[in-house]
């Protein structure tokens, strides 16, 4: 998937009954559906829903499943109520019949209130980074397995630049704290319900591993699976997904195989347009 058009259409689902929607998967090179992957879809057949002057602000889902690849998803809408002002959606998303992921998330119509938010961290910026292929190229014929395992993890329609580069040097633990820029590689004109399906789809990147940090020593060196667990997600201000965003995250727990991480996300003026909270599965796979 090399271009924000073949995102789009990749979210973009096939309506098949009223409320059901039916949608294609990403072949990823570890064989599981990625989990943004199913939260860009589960947003999009929502917002199929909801009166075109409501915009989603937050959505909440939970991975029960692991998708497979090779068969397509289909997501059920179930319209739980439409107020005044916001709107209600649940969603499931099945294979084979079964749920694989759940999710409720909430529209609202455009209303004034009071303002205010926490200042945007002060870290380099884009355009005096590398993306992140090119950080670890210096990998490619010293530790060639840990530059596939760092180089098959996205598709090429999002660009991502990180502002600290762990894989420089000596690889050792941090603290459980990372920056990174992304934007759409290819300009677009695009709806605000679509660019919220792509921030949603996006969010999914950087986050969960942000909690291996702190043991990225051990991590690199070991069979690591990880997994998302649940997800949710806030929409704060508008935004153009083909302009640089900052990720910027934190985790600040991990025990019992589980890791907790938090993101905010900012564009280039300051502005935070959303924020982000995940836990997921981190576990050492044992060699048998």
């Amino acid at each position: 998937m090399e271009t924000i058009k073949e995102l789009v259409e990749l979210i973009t689902l096939e309506k098949v009954d009223e409320g059901i929607y039916k949608g294609g998967n990403y072949i990823t090179p570890w064989g599981r559906v990625f989990g943004g992957q199913v939260l860009g879809q589960g947003l999009h057949a929502a917002y199929q829903t909801v009166p075109e002057d409501r915009f989603a602000h937050s959505m909440h889902g939970y991975f029960i499943l692991a998708g497979d690849v090779n068969k397509p998803i289909y997501y059920e809408v179930e319209n739980i109520r439409d107020g005044g002002s916001f709107t209600t959606r649940r969603v499931v998303a099945k294979q084979d019949g079964k749920p694989i992921f759940n999710m409720a998330a909430s529209f609202q119509l455009r209303q004034d209130g009071f303002e205010h938010q926490i200042s945007t961290p002060n870290v380099l910026t884009p355009d005096v980074l590398m993306n992140d292929y090119d950080q670890v190229k210096h990998l490619e014929k010293i530790r060639p397995e840990l530059y596939k395992r760092l180089t098959i993890i996205h598709p090429n329609a999002i660009e991502f630049r990180p502002v600290e580069n762990f894989y420089k040097g000596e690889i050792k633990r941090r603290r459980p704290y990372r920056h990174v820029w992304f934007k759409s590689r290819d300009k677009c004109e695009l709806s605000l319900a679509m660019q919220h399906q792509i921030l949603a789809y996006s969010s999914d990147y950087n986050l969960l591993t942000t909690a291996a940090v702190p043991h990225l020593d051990k991590a690199l060196r070991s069979n690591i699976f990880f997994a998302s667990i649940d997800h949710a997600l806030w929409f704060h201000r508008d935004f153009k997904i083909d302009d640089w965003l900052l990720y910027a995250t934190d985790s600040p727990s991990a025990g019992g195989s589980r890791g907790f991480s938090r993101g905010n996300i900012f564009d280039q003026r300051g502005n935070l347009i959303a924020s982000v909270a995940q836990e997921g599965l981190i576990r050492e796979m044992k060699k048998h």
